[in-house]
């Protein structure tokens, strides 16, 4: 469209119809497109998701160029080198998992903001870690674990958790109790999975049958190497009074110490008693412990507990 005529006289596409006009629409092969200013005249969705496809695919060429760089930048921020993780089976994870036809799609999709570079970039890394990393039986973990004669140090880097002494094993936190530094944490040897490290009052260590107890290996934690403080997820529950306002004096506490809170729940019972669940990261124990004493000064707070399991 390149203009329009109501009652046989030109109107500027703004021109808002009115009962009884008579109207044509003006066209033209030449025409370079719709306009972005468009967006904000037209009324219905469908008209919007038109405009929008167009400029899509219009710019697809310079999304493609600008998600390449953009993904090579976040790889080399992050210290990788992104030729060692664009190899055809890891870009096939990348279509698999979000639905593209082509890798050009998913650059372009990074390009105009509808995917994170991030998101997508992890998603190549594990995809190569997968097929890359060497697979250890139980049996050689254990070994291993046996010759360093030492308990394990624990810490995290960018790259992932450092466990010092064990090598080409898979490490991670457990979530059922979200172990942080501070904690007296334990190795525990997951069948065929690696080593997941506990805090040592976990329910699920503390119920461990006799047996799992062999498979347990010590474990410390190591300053990083890195002045940079890492972060850890943590888990609480807040017991209160319920009242208007509870939920933003909370979360105006995390807001202060510029906490970054991953999910809350709350319920309240028929005696109007709040428990609010809280998933969050946080640096260190002590940390921890001022955020949950802080909580507990606010108003109709009765308790704060720490998941433990």
């Amino acid at each position: 469209m390149v203009g329009a005529r109501v009652n046989g006289k030109l109107v500027p596409i703004e021109y808002e119809i009115k009962n009884g006009d008579r109207i044509e629409i003006i066209t033209s092969q030449n025409s370079q497109g719709p306009s972005r200013d468009w967006l904000k005249l037209v009324k219905s969705t469908q008209a919007k998701n038109k405009i929008n496809q167009w400029f899509k695919k219009e710019l697809k060429e310079d999304n493609i160029l600008k998600g390449k760089e953009m993904l090579a930048q976040y790889a080399r921020a992050k210290g990788f080198k992104i030729v060692n993780y664009t190899k055809s089976q890891y870009l096939d994870a990348v279509l698999r998992k979000y639905g593209f036809r082509d890798w050009d799609s998913v650059l372009a999709a990074i390009g105009h903001g509808g995917l994170k570079e991030g998101q997508v970039f992890n998603k190549l890394v594990e995809a190569y870690d997968k097929e890359n990393k060497k697979a250890l039986t139980d049996e050689q973990v254990l070994e291993a674990a046996a010759e360093t004669q030492e308990k394990l140090h624990i810490t995290k880097s960018k790259s992932g958790i450092v466990v010092k002494g064990i090598h080409d094993v898979a490490v991670r936190f457990s979530k059922c109790c979200n172990p942080i530094p501070g904690d007296e944490i334990v190795g525990f040897v997951t069948r065929g999975r690696g080593i997941t490290i506990h805090r040592t009052d976990c329910v699920n260590v503390l119920n461990m049958s006799e047996m799992d107890r062999t498979r347990l290996i010590e474990a410390e934690w190591q300053q990083p190497d890195n002045k940079v403080s890492e972060k850890y997820m943590a888990e609480i529950q807040v017991y209160a009074n319920n009242r208007t306002g509870l939920l933003v004096d909370i979360s105006k506490i995390f807001t202060e110490r510029k906490i970054d809170m991953r999910s809350i729940n709350s319920r309240t019972n028929k005696q109007e008693k709040a428990t609010i669940s809280m998933s969050f990261e946080i640096g260190s124990k002590e940390e921890l412990r001022s955020l949950i004493e802080k909580i507990r000064q606010v108003e109709s707070v009765l308790d704060v507990e720490r998941t433990t399991g």
